[in-house]
């Protein structure tokens, strides 16, 4: 009995040394362990060579690392549990002195500048689950060792230079991992048949990389919700095996591999029936792979939940089958470049919640079906580089929500339906290369809202320009060139206050350039080449400051050409077949007038006239010329008169000199008083005198004629 008393005094001791020893480390090691985390914290920063927001600016001695900007402790505060530096833009390497934050379950660090590889020593961050390093500099292959972190749910390394293979022991051991996003590296090589392991693995992301051979099959063990491994060269069938067990499957981007579909690649139907059983398929990509054959009926297998369907850039011919309106919650539609010839079913029109359908690029020789009008919620319409014939619908004005028109490149014909004024939230209007006729519609005026371009050019349409272009003053680019249009060019397009193109060239168009050109302060092309316009080139267009392409070419201009910001910078091809413009332009005849003696003239010499660098206007009714020289002018014999005008024609164009806005461009105080003086020699008989200005401007002897 005293020995059992005995023994049981030496195990309640025992208990008792036990719960006073772990009383003591429970209030001295987390000290300790903060002390280690801290100082692996500041050897990280050592290794940053750039900090730009001051992200760290915090870290050091003398503030509690549990406080440091990024880092967060566990609730009782005894260890690193998170590092997390987003957005940060640190540059520098990853320290291996991380790995001693043993205690870390979260390592994130995305959109910096880090380069370098993984530390092999990061396999000492056993409770780690989550490292995120996206959107850095870091290079080299995945280490080994990162396959003993066995708690590890989330890996993403996407947008950096990683290459090599995937190691296969990391889906050996890291068989908890739910989310791999690798894309958008150079990896290489096979996925590994071990990924079939992590069978709670749901979110794979793979694409942009230069992975090859089949998927493996193992993918079918897993719970995949979204599968991306676009852009590589993965090869083999479509992965009916794989897709036909995930019924949780939304989300399926295969575009842009070496995989083919079944029959020598000519069958779609087979991988569309396996797809059936993905009864929560949202998006189906399968772009780029050149898949032929027929659109098949089993299209409307897919399922209701499909609301993105990406076929564009392969080889498909025939029509689209009526079954499509099954898919009833489609959102997009694109088959653009295919070899699609028959006709679109008016069934599309029971696809109300389509936003976006692309059909360009294709074969497509029928009319444009009326349905595509009563899509209420159509957004962009792309029927562009086809072989659509007869007229546009007039029901496409019911497109109310259309940001996006493109028609162009087909074989329409008729005139533009002036319900098209009722798409009110047009960006962009494409109806180019076609045979459409007629005037443009004043109802255009209602697509206040295009901000982008409107582009009409190469059609036979005739008419005026309509004066309700004016009122689209948001646009950005007026294409309207090789029609039949006639008329003016209205003053009111400076409302166009956007325009940064305009091309009207190849048209009917007469008259004189506005003046108000100059107030589109945002202009950058200006063609009007190869029309019948006329009169002077308007100064004013030096006031666009952005102008950088000028054709006014096979036209009928006539006069000096202005000098300036704008024109200093143009060569003669901007001003071809105009044969009766001069100027300092090269290769472009300098302007001459014909002055002779009188005994006149010495009333001209001697008049009032204002020297450069003292006047601000060129004109004579704004005091360049004086006011008295016009009125005894006009009180001249008609030999005189004519000699008068011929001088007062100098000074004005002496004062479009003198008003340059750039120094480089204007004459000398002195140059322009010998200018003077050389005219009033003219004017006093001296026959034995050319008149040149210092820019160009010449004048010979008044002749006979």
């Amino acid at each position: 009995m005293v020995f059992n008393n005995t023994m049981f005094l030496l195990v309640l001791l025992r208990l008792h040394l036990f719960l006073l020893v772990s009383c003591l480390d429970y209030h001295q090691n987390p000290h300790h362990s903060l002390l280690k985390d801290k100082a692996a914290l500041l050897a990280f920063k050592r290794t940053i060579v750039y900090d730009p927001y001051a992200i760290l600016s915090n870290w050091n001695e003398s503030v509690f690392v549990c406080d440091f900007n990024g880092v967060f402790c566990d609730k009782h505060r005894h260890r690193v549990a998170q590092l997390v530096l987003n957005d940060s833009e640190l540059v520098g390497t990853l320290s291996p002195f991380l790995s001693n934050l043993t205690g870390l379950r979260n390592l994130t660090i995305i959109n910096s500048h880090l380069y370098g590889t993984i530390p092999p020593e990061f396999s000492h961050l056993r409770h780690l689950h989550h490292l995120r390093l996206e959107k850095n500099n870091l290079h080299g292959p995945i280490p080994g060792s990162l396959a003993l972190i066995r708690n590890l749910t989330v890996l993403t390394l996407l947008q950096n230079n990683f290459s090599g293979k995937i190691p296969p022991a990391l889906f050996s051991n890291c068989t908890l991992l739910e989310i791999l996003d690798i894309s958008g590296n150079s990896f290489t090589g096979e996925v590994p048949i071990e990924i079939g392991k992590c069978r709670q693995l749901w979110n794979l992301n793979l694409y942009n990389n230069q992975f090859s051979g089949r998927l493996p099959l193992s993918l079918s063990n897993t719970t995949l919700v979204n599968l991306d491994v676009e852009y590589n060269h993965f090869s083999g069938e479509l992965p009916i095996e794989i897709v036909k067990n995930q019924p949780k499957l939304r989300y399926l981007h295969l575009s842009y591999n070496d995989m083919v579909s079944h029959d020598g690649n000519t069958n779609l139907s087979p991988f569309f029936t396996s797809l059936g059983n993905c009864t929560e398929l949202m998006e189906l990509e399968l772009a780029g792979m050149g898949h032929g054959g027929t659109l098949p009926d089993s299209i409307a297998k897919l399922g209701v939940n499909l609301v993105t369907l990406l076929l564009q850039e392969n080889q498909l011919y025939g029509s689209i089958p009526p079954s499509i309106a099954n898919l009833s919650s489609l959102m997009v539609l694109n088959l653009t470049t295919n070899l699609l010839n028959g006709t679109i079913p008016d069934e599309i029109s029971q696809l109300s919640k389509l936003e976006q359908l692309f059909l360009s690029h294709n074969l497509f020789t029928s009319s444009i079906p009326k349905a595509l009008g009563h899509i209420p919620h159509l957004g962009l319409l792309d029927l562009s580089h086809n072989k659509f014939s007869g007229e546009i619908p007039r029901s496409l004005g019911n497109l109310v929500r259309v940001n996006y028109l493109f028609l162009n490149n087909n074989l329409l014909s008729g005139k533009i339906p002036s319900t098209l004024g009722k798409c009110t939230d047009l960006y962009k209007l494409d109806l180019s290369h076609n045979g459409l006729t007629g005037a443009i519609p004043p109802e255009i005026s209602g697509m206040s809202e295009i901000i982008i371009f409107i582009n009409l050019s190469y059609n036979q349409l005739e008419g005026p320009l309509p004066i309700e272009l004016s009122k689209l003053e948001d646009v950005q680019e007026m294409d309207l060139s090789s029609n039949n249009l006639s008329g003016s060019i209205f003053p009111q397009i400076s409302s166009c206050i956007a325009l940064r193109l305009i091309n009207f060239s190849n048209n009917l168009l007469q008259g004189n350039l506005p003046e108000s050109l100059g107030e589109l302060k945002n202009l950058e092309v200006f063609d009007v080449s190869r029309n019948h316009l006329s009169g002077m080139i308007p100064v004013n267009l030096n006031k666009s400051g952005t102008l950088t392409f000028l054709n006014l070419s096979f036209n009928k201009f006539e006069g000096m050409i202005p000098l300036g910001v704008v024109f200093n910078s143009v060569t003669y091809t901007s001003f071809l077949e105009n044969k009766h413009l001069c100027g300092a332009v090269p290769g472009i005849p300098k302007c001459s007038r014909k002055i002779g003696g009188n005994a006149a003239a010495e009333n001209m010499g001697n008049s009032t006239v204002n020297l450069c660098g003292s006047i601000g206007y060129i004109a004579p009714e704004y005091g360049f010329v004086d006011p008295s020289l016009m009125r005894d002018s006009r009180n001249q014999s008609p030999e005189v008169k004519k000699m008068w005008e011929a001088a007062i024609g100098e000074l004005i164009e002496l004062g479009i000199l003198c008003t340059q806005e750039s120094p480089s461009t204007r004459p000398t105080m002195l140059d322009a008083a010998d200018d003077l003086d050389r005219l009033k020699r003219y004017l006093c008989g001296d026959t034995t005198t050319t008149f040149a200005s210092s820019l160009g401007i010449s004048s010979s002897t008044l002749g006979d004629d």
